[in-house]
């Protein structure tokens, strides 16, 4: 008797488990009914395309200097190559000014960063630079140097190449002055390019020209600037 009972509750659970079973699977083979998707009540908007900007094609004049060509001490729009591309503009001459001019700069770095301004594809390129390397009295045949590198490598590209040259307070002494000034000259003769003996003509040591640090010109001072580069630069473009 007490092995006939747990034999039995076990058989009541079997066929328990047996039935549910059953009834699960039936209930999942029976079919449901479909289910419509719900009409969506935002219209989905069609695609936009974004308008194209159009691309400035006018051949390019990259002013390629230091802090005297970026502008420094000045508000932006006050460098004097915007106001040459203001001159440029008022005589409907279609080029367009690139100022790739950068603070500090001496001549090693302008050669350093020559490939930046030949992809580019520049028409024509002002080179403004040295007056750093004097400054920190640097040998006058590196300057020469590495100025004639830059000149030959734009003359290669077929761009065409205008000089600004720049002095140095005279307590630099005669002599170091004296070589310093004449690398522009004996560049200019060597590789048949124009140039402007002074950047800052007219415009160094007169009043309201210059900014206290006695280096770097104001906003008047670069329109100045850009009036005097116009008489260089405009024999080398294009009618």
């Amino acid at each position: 008797m007490r092995k006939v009972l747990p034999q039995r509750i076990f058989l009541t659970l079997l066929l328990a488990l047996t039935g549910c079973r059953a009834n699960n699977a039936a209930s999942n083979s029976a079919p449901q009914p479909a289910t419509q998707p719900a009409a969506s009540s935002t219209a989905v908007p069609a695609a936009h395309t974004a308008p194209t900007q159009p691309t400035d094609a006018r051949p390019i004049l990259v002013c390629f200097g230091d802090s005297l060509t970026a502008g420094a001490g000045t508000d932006p729009g006050q460098s004097y190559p915007d106001y040459l591309q203001a001159a440029l503009d008022r005589r409907h001459t279609h080029y367009r000014v690139d100022n790739q001019g950068i603070s500090g700069n001496t001549t090693k770095d302008g050669l350093q960063r020559l490939p930046e301004v030949l992809a580019l594809h520049p028409a024509v390129v002002l080179v403004e630079f040295g007056g750093n390397d004097g400054l920190r009295g640097l040998p006058i045949a590196d300057t020469r140097a590495n100025l004639a590198q830059i000149v030959a490598t734009l003359q290669r590209a077929h761009i065409k190449v205008a000089l600004a040259g720049i002095t140095l307070p005279p307590d630099y002494g005669p002599d170091y002055i004296r070589q310093f000034d004449q690398t522009y000259t004996i560049l200019a003769k060597k590789y048949r390019v124009p140039m402007i003996p002074f950047l800052l003509k007219d415009v160094y040591g007169v009043p309201g020209m210059m900014q206290p640090d006695r280096t770097h010109a104001t906003a008047a001072g670069n329109q100045i600037v850009a009036r005097n580069l116009l008489p260089l630069i405009l024999p080398l473009l294009k009618k």
